[in-house]
């Protein structure tokens, strides 16, 4: 599969060469960051259109290749500072440990008035939300999204990656390192949304990560429980949003995208 081919641990074995890739190139760890035994990820040298995003998620089971939208806003991907690791670790974390380890220690440290903060559960982690229900195919709102973040001028960036949670640890993206320093059980989080929300990453930046989702809440409660979810993934998104659960479970109910950022 030419220089693609060197994404992949057995070297793209059994996997066909997209089609009509723009130019560009492949992006190594700087050493300075990680070291590697291969190039973290390929990445366009001109913003890639909605259009040509959807037609390589489409190719993505024959590929193996995961598209993102690459935000460049604060920091060139081209420079190399990602910290790639093993999307194998993965599978040893799940959403209901992860949040409740996020929700413990927060507590643990935190005055009691600051819990009006995750009002109504409080000092008690309500664990992961029930699935949604499926209003679109997600591969669908995934394109539609596609389309609306490639109006900001974005890169295109390929991961070797069997599904798309999983590029954030294969490309070495950084982005909540101020909240959680590994980003593999974030990744885990994910995973988790692509099988109880229909959901799909479709881009990243510097600090960000944008989200399709296929199976939003629609009702209140469920949204609100939801809501508790984001809050561990991602407190900056609460606390200098909306300002509580409630006020983001309005924000996000729905909602086909979720878009986080972190200080």
């Amino acid at each position: 599969m030419d220089d693609l081919s060197r994404l992949f641990a057995d070297g793209g074995r059994g996997r066909t060469v997209p089609s009509g890739l723009p130019e560009g190139g492949l992006v190594w760890p700087d050493p300075e960051f990680a070291e590697a035994a291969r190039p973290a990820f390929w990445m366009s040298d001109e913003p890639a259109s909605g259009e040509e995003w959807a037609r390589l998620r489409s190719e993505h089971p024959r590929t193996g290749l995961w598209p993102i939208l690459l935000d460049e806003t604060a920091q060139p991907w081209s420079a190399g500072q990602v910290v790639p690791d093993d999307t194998a670790l993965i599978g040893h974390f799940t959403a209901e440990g992860f949040m409740a380890e996020v929700w413990r220690e927060w507590v643990a440290q935190m005055p009691r008035g600051a819990l009006e903060e995750v009002e109504p559960f409080g000092a008690y982690c309500p664990g992961p939300a029930a699935p949604g229900q499926y209003v679109a195919d997600p591969g669908a709102v995934a394109d539609w999204y596609a389309k609306e973040l490639a109006g900001r001028g974005m890169p295109l960036g390929l991961a070797a990656v069997n599904r798309g949670a999983d590029a954030l640890v294969a490309m070495g993206w950084q982005g909540a390192l101020h909240h959680n320093e590994w980003m593999v059980p974030l990744a885990a989080v994910v995973r988790s949304w692509e099988d109880r929300f229909g959901a799909r990453v479709v881009g990243m930046g510097f600090n960000t990560l944008e989200v399709s989702v296929a199976a939003p809440p629609v009702e209140p409660d469920h949204a609100l429980h939801v809501a508790a979810e984001h809050w561990t993934f991602c407190p900056d998104n609460v606390v200098q949003g909306a300002g509580d659960l409630r006020g983001y479970a309005e924000q996000i109910i729905g909602s086909h995208a979720w878009s986080f950022w972190w200080d």
